[in-house]
């Protein structure tokens, strides 16, 4: 019986430690997720044309085909949006610090397109 207490006990630490390890994750896409939405709410608020955003879209997506192997497809695919993005001519005209902020916003995640 005390056997199966300590080897329960190493399941539940291992299982502690993958959703420790989920947690992190998600907690980095969503970090990532929150800076390409509020670089899409600059170029919106910049009037970026939707087919130059179709572009970078399309852009990310094609770059993004193949998963590169040991690395998590979505976090990858947002970190390339993100560089596209940053890339933009119109906020490299513009620094970040001086385009329109998104927390002026009653919702900073709406965008419409």
């Amino acid at each position: 019986e005390l056997q199966q207490k300590v080897e329960e006990t190493e399941l539940l630490k291992m299982e502690l430690q993958m959703l420790e390890t989920e947690r992190v994750r998600l907690s980095l896409v969503e970090e990532k997720l929150m800076d390409v939405l509020q670089l899409l709410q600059q170029l919106r608020n910049l009037n970026i044309s939707k087919r130059a955003l179709g572009k970078i879209l399309l852009s990310t997506l094609e770059s993004c085909y193949d998963p590169q192997p040991g690395k998590a497809h979505l976090f990858e695919v947002l970190d390339t949006l993100y560089h596209e993005l940053t890339a933009c001519k119109l906020l490299q005209r513009q620094p970040l610090e001086e385009a329109p902020s998104c927390q002026s916003l009653s919702n900073p995640l709406v965008i419409s397109c």
